[in-house]
């Protein structure tokens, strides 16, 4: 019985193939480049990508269950209608599939209709399927860690509805577990789980974190989301730069509020307490 984890050499794939190779799952990972496959022992490893049907069959032969995860590029939802019509024909019986939340709401945001799209194939096909639907990554803001440190404010437009947002290495948990639940039982109908964190932080309230960890003035600038698609324009591609700036509008107008008895379910899976942001900016201001 061998688990196939997609997108394996990611932040959120690496973190699902670590904790199902601590758990003892037989571990196979898809990757494009064998040379990043930097995983522990026994995990076995596939070449390939999700538009090579060739080698997603291969991948794909004597899997019980599917890790599914995607970039966001411009082709994802075909990735991902692919990979879920091939694992059906390979007759994979297990899927997890990491969409986002607020997929069906946030409906002008392409990568978030797209995951709706995928979500939607799913429960059209009859799919035996558990979709995870993760709110931000605490660990985006890697990215702009330079620019707290270095300039004093938090510059991503998050507003002031707020974010509940997670830790990646909870959701590549919290991943793991399913899959080992799906793959250890017989297959069961679908399932939604919203991936949150144990708080829901405004923008005002996450420069406050960063002051306390830093211990010094963190500002938060407020919410310039077209001046954030020019900055984001200066290391990634100008379609990905608006659907990024597209999302922080929503999170402005929307944010990305859990639902009653999100914490609980999932302190209740992982058997401990969500990773806050306040443990994840001391991690950071710590290794400076």
């Amino acid at each position: 019985m061998t688990i196939l984890v997609t997108g394996a050499t990611g932040t959120v794939g690496r973190q699902v193939v670590e904790q199902l190779a601590r758990r003892g799952a037989d571990v196979r990972a898809l990757v494009r480049d064998p040379a990043k496959a930097d995983f522990p022992a026994g995990v076995a490893v596939a070449q390939g990508d999700l538009l090579d049907v060739d080698k997603l069959r291969a991948a794909l032969s004597g899997v019980s269950t599917l890790f599914l995860l995607n970039a966001v590029v411009p082709d994802e939802f075909t990735q991902a209608l692919i990979t879920l019509n091939l694992a059906r024909e390979a007759g994979v019986e297990r899927i997890v599939y990491l969409s986002v939340i607020h997929s069906d709401r946030y409906v002008n945001v392409p990568h978030f209709a797209g995951k709706f799209g995928v979500e939607r194939m799913i429960e059209q096909m009859g799919l035996k399927a558990t979709i995870l639907r993760p709110a931000y990554f605490m660990q985006n803001d890697l990215t702009i860690k330079d620019v707290v440190t270095g300039y004093g404010v938090y510059p991503m437009p998050i507003g002031s509805k707020g974010l509940a947002m997670i830790d990646a290495r909870d959701l590549g948990e919290i991943a793991a577990i399913e899959l080992l639940r799906r793959e250890r039982a017989a297959p069961f109908p679908l399932d939604r789980i919203n991936l949150v964190g144990p708080d829901t932080l405004t923008g005002a309230d996450v420069a406050a974190i960063w002051t306390e960890a830093l211990g010094r003035p963190i500002a938060y600038p407020g919410e310039d989301t077209a001046g954030f698609e020019q900055n984001l324009r200066q290391f990634m591609p100008s379609w990905m730069a608006f659907d990024m700036r597209l999302m922080g509008e929503r999170f402005v107008t929307d944010g990305m509020l859990p639902e009653a008895g999100d914490v609980a379910r999932l302190t209740a899976l992982l058997g401990r307490p969500l990773r806050s942001y306040r443990a994840f900016a001391a991690e950071v201001a710590a290794a400076l």
